[in-house]
């Protein structure tokens, strides 16, 4: 499946206007800058999806952040401007209002080892609920979904894995796990979520196995 229909399959497989959750491909966020609607988000999805991917990292759900604003998982504002995300052709500037751009520190945590462990270019990253979970009134918070809100991620990321067969999926987190367990997946690794002091097991369980990998 080409990248282009690839992004247009998962982004129409996701609800749209459900309370708490944030959709980047079809909600509007109102810190994002009007060149950063939906659409820019799906191009960006798209240029992301275009590669052979070696490995998929999935994590839990989209940060209010990171992916909220990139249409990325682990991705922030920053990182979009600093070039560090392969594949990205557009140059928009910045994509939000915000005086400083947005920097995740579990995104900054994540690429850093993509780069170290030289992966990069060869990895797709998604989300066990690839929409943004908040509290009811606070869009700039974070949440942990619901069991019935994961539901809302697994066609999507059923859809995801079928197109990168070859790739090695790794889990990010207990609930990204648990995600692919009741997908029937069982990930080549299921490593620590970098967030909240995870940052180094986060690094040696992704060497790990990239290590593994590659003595295959």
């Amino acid at each position: 499946m080409e990248a282009e229909e690839l992004a247009r399959t998962l982004v129409s497989a996701l609800p749209k206007g459900v309370p708490g959750l944030f959709n980047p491909w079809a909600d509007v966020c109102g810190e994002d800058l009007g060149s950063n609607g939906p659409a820019a988000k799906q191009r960006r999805l798209q240029q992301h999806l275009d590669c052979d991917a070696e490995f998929i990292l999935c994590g839990e759900a989209a940060g209010w952040q990171g992916m909220r604003h990139t249409g990325l998982a682990f991705t922030s504002e920053r990182h979009v401007l600093d070039g560090a995300v392969p594949r990205l052709v557009d140059a928009p500037g910045r994509l939000t209002s915000r005086a400083r751009p947005f920097a995740e520190p579990s995104a900054t945590l994540v690429w850093r080892s993509l780069y170290a462990l030289d992966i990069a270019e060869r990895v797709v990253m998604w989300n066990a609920l690839p929409m943004h979970p908040h509290d009811r009134g606070d869009p700039c918070s974070n949440r942990t979904p619901t069991d019935a809100e994961f539901t809302h991620g697994r066609t999507p990321l059923r859809l995801l894995l079928a197109a990168f067969p070859r790739a090695a999926v790794v889990a990010v987190g207990k609930k990204a796990a648990e995600q692919l367990v009741r997908l029937g997946v069982a990930p080549a690794a299921a490593v620590r979520h970098p967030a909240n002091g995870g940052a180094q097991a986060f690094a040696q369980g992704l060497e790990a196995c990239v290590k593994a990998r590659r003595r295959r």
